[in-house]
């Protein structure tokens, strides 16, 4: 039995963009970014209005399968930039 590896509509990724990692497509707005903004208390609706207002709610549905998918890469991922932003 294969297993057959998910595809995202939304999700890309591209090397020399965003250093290859996951991002929405026609964007430079990291999977990770998403996911770090509402690990921290933004809601899909306040992280549309105020942080990624380009971005519609189905792409902000698909970085959250695409994280429940690759949770670990993400983690690390949002770790990172939250160890990068502390003083």
């Amino acid at each position: 039995m294969s297993t057959i590896e998910p595809s995202y509509r939304y999700i890309v990724r591209t090397p020399g963009v965003r250093g290859g990692r996951a991002r929405v497509d026609g964007t430079r707005i990291g999977v990770h970014d998403v996911i770090g903004l509402l690990q921290n208390g933004e809601t899909i609706d306040s992280l549309i209005a105020n942080g990624f207002p380009d971005l519609t709610r189905a792409q902000v549905y698909e970085c959250l399968a695409y994280y429940e998918d690759h949770r670990g890469e993400i983690d690390v991922l949002v770790a990172r930039e939250m160890s990068a932003g502390e003083p």
